[in-house]
């Protein structure tokens, strides 16, 4: 048996109840005695707010990834953005036309293979970072700041600086760029 009680609410909280008796085709009365249920027996949600957590964790996780994604990849680009500035040298006005067209080739080149890694799910940093885990795991704390800075090889020789401009870098995806 039910009892009838006698409530005082601010017009705003007579509106949203109404709005949400409509919407649920419900009585207010029955949405009134729900939310006073919650409210005073929250162990009977237990469940419920244990499942929100559960899933505010795995998005927790998710979006740390993101966040490291995201901070290796900005890393990544500005270093390579300071390192192209500092030994990039600026090319004679007759050769600029023919640079600019091989350079439109290569950006090409370059976002044909971008979207193939997109499409494959086949990310670059996962395979970089797996093959740096694998082959030379104290690489991140041993690795100079400056990649200009000379390192001398383990037998204590000096290593000779290379020539100005040119690429000395062995990538594994350097033929795909410029091939």
């Amino acid at each position: 048996m039910k009892q009838r009680t006698t409530l005082y609410m601010t017009p705003e909280a007579v509106d949203r109840l109404a709005l949400v008796a409509n919407y649920r085709k419900g009585a207010k009365s029955a949405i009134v005695e729900e939310a006073l249920d919650r409210y005073l027996n929250p162990e009977r949600n237990r469940l419920l707010d244990d499942a929100v957590l559960r899933r505010i964790d795995t998005l927790s996780k998710s979006v740390s990834h993101v966040a490291r994604d995201v901070a290796i990849a900005t890393e990544t680009l500005s270093l390579f953005v300071r390192f192209f500035l500092t030994i990039t040298p600026p090319l004679p006005q007759a050769e600029q036309d023919a640079a600019r067209a091989h350079g439109r080739q290569r950006f090409e080149t370059f976002v044909a293979q971008v979207g193939r890694r997109l499409v494959s799910d086949h990310r670059l940093v996962s395979e970089v970072l797996e093959s740096i885990a694998a082959t030379n795991p104290d690489l991140f704390a041993t690795a100079p700041d400056d990649p200009t800075l000379k390192t001398a090889p383990a037998n204590g020789a000096a290593e000779p600086s290379p020539a100005k401009g040119a690429n000395t870098d062995p990538s594994p995806w350097q033929d795909e760029v410029h091939g």
